[in-house]
């Protein structure tokens, strides 16, 4: 498997020379050259399969530069009932992300995807945890060392760090916008003492972090001089990762390989989503593919209407689904070039124009109409939508869900079809927002006992400018 930069003027490379960098030297993100086509005989023949076996089948195409046995191993080792069993008990552990069904509505069943049983109580688990397995191999096989630089908006930086404490030859620089996560989130975060991990609380918002990740890895000078790689989900690994879950909430909600099934997407940065419009293009048997976003509704704002219009830092509003307060989606790039057919002079050009303008409008052109065929759907919800939700979920079903989780399935309602299951992406435990939680249902989300006094422990966290030179400084400072 060759991968290619979405910007087209990058040599293609195979996945482990991709998995410890970025961005690609033009810019670009890496896609693989073709997706592989899995079979309806295929899907059969993968029902009962164990969560890790079930992602050996899905990556070995992917990652085919590492030795089958190896990689098998690898994936055995990171999807275990004993590492995701942070979140509520459950009896169906086993499948790692089982499907927790509330009901039918509209003449179809709706449920979610659990995917919040991992050590950060959160999705990012399921791509992180592979991902440090993966960088400790591929370090120890090229005898190397990385200095991971990453952005969160809440619920990345935790998993990466939780996923990437004590590895050997690795260091985490997690840059987080000051004051803009939950209290659990931060605490989560800053909490921890390992002396590779290092967090650096920016005065701005998500997206200044996010672009100062992308200037560094831009400058390739620095870069290689420092050995720097990313575990945002412009790294490949991260959202080839979460393909596996789409895969997993088709074959348990199925019976056949003949049935399609719908999932929503609670989204930001559109690395999440990403991961099942790969899943539909490889031939999973998606119904609609359903975007939901909070009040920083850029993705609903293009699914609507064709125009994409990157809000400025002073434009992204704060609101109580956090993690989702952004409003330049990375991985949006990956669908445009997909769309643009997989032109990457074309896709290089739309993203100049809203490096310059802002934005772009497609709504007048053919492609726009074409847009169809990839099952897109998008809406949005606010704050006052998402106490609603969490009331009526907690009353109607017994279940306690997070302010995304919420947003999802608000949208969710607004797009059934009688027949088609619809999976609602289940992003991180309430514990973590438990503020809204408190306000919705008047008592305190259940925490695990893991984490009962983590907003009490010493936290440790440096105060920074939105300034690439000073964050430059500081990664070289703490590398000798």
């Amino acid at each position: 498997m060759r991968y290619q930069s979405t910007r087209g003027n990058s040599p293609q490379q195979s996945f482990l020379e991709i998995l410890l960098g970025g961005l690609a030297p033009d810019g670009g993100l890496y896609l693989p050259a073709q997706y592989p086509k899995v079979t309806a005989a295929q899907l059969d023949a993968w029902r009962g399969l164990s969560y890790a076996d079930l992602a050996y089948e899905v990556l070995s195409v992917y990652c085919d530069d590492i030795p089958q046995a190896e990689l098998r191993s690898i994936l055995r080792k990171t999807y275990t009932e004993q590492v995701y069993c942070n979140g509520r008990s459950q009896d169906n552990a086993k499948d790692i992300t089982p499907i927790h069904w509330l009901g039918e509505e509209h003449g179809t069943r709706i449920g979610l995807l659990s995917l919040s049983n991992g050590p950060t109580l959160a999705f990012k688990d399921m791509a992180m945890q592979l991902l440090g397995n993966l960088f400790e191999y591929a370090l120890k096989k090229k005898g190397q060392h990385l200095n991971i630089l990453g952005a969160t908006s809440g619920d990345t930086g935790s998993a990466a760090e939780y996923a990437m404490r004590g590895k050997d030859g690795v260091k985490v620089f997690m840059l987080s916008p000051r004051g803009k996560m939950s209290a659990f989130q931060s605490a989560q975060m800053y909490s921890l003492q390992d002396p590779n991990i290092f967090n650096l609380a920016v005065a701005g918002v998500f997206d200044d972090c996010q672009d100062i990740v992308k200037a560094v890895s831009n400058d390739h000078a620095f870069k290689a001089k420092n050995q720097i790689g990313t575990v945002n989900s412009i790294n490949w690994g991260r959202v080839v990762a979460q393909v596996v879950y789409y895969f997993q909430g088709y074959l348990l909600a199925t019976k056949s390989s003949n049935e399609k099934v719908s999932f929503t997407v609670p989204s930001g940065n559109f690395g999440n989503v990403c991961a099942g419009h790969i899943a539909r293009m490889m031939g999973l048997p998606i119904a609609h593919l359903v975007v939901a976003t909070n009040e920083n509704d850029v993705l609903d704002e293009f699914f609507r209407t064709g125009v994409y219009r990157a809000r400025k830092s002073a434009e992204t509003l704060h609101t109580s689904s956090p993690s989702m307060d952004i409003s330049k989606a990375s991985n949006f790039e990956r669908f445009v070039f997909d769309f643009m057919g997989q032109d990457g002079k074309a896709t290089a050009g739309i993203f100049k124009q809203v490096d310059e303008t802002g934005g772009f409008d497609i709504s007048k052109e053919a492609v726009f109409k074409e847009l169809g065929q990839y099952g897109f759907q998008s809406g949005r919800s606010t704050h006052q939508n998402r106490l609603d939700t969490i009331r009526n979920i907690d009353q109607q079903y017994g279940v306690m869900i997070d302010t995304h989780t919420a947003d999802g399935v608000k949208v969710a309602r607004e797009h059934l079809q009688a027949g088609i299951p619809m999976l609602v992406l289940e992003t991180a435990l309430p514990v973590k927002f438990e503020e809204t939680i408190q306000e919705a249902l008047g008592r305190p989300a259940e925490c695990p006992p893991a984490f009962k006094d983590i907003k009490s422990q010493p936290q440790r966290v440096e105060n920074i400018d939105a300034d690439i030179n000073q964050i430059k400084a500081f990664i070289t400072t703490h590398l000798s």
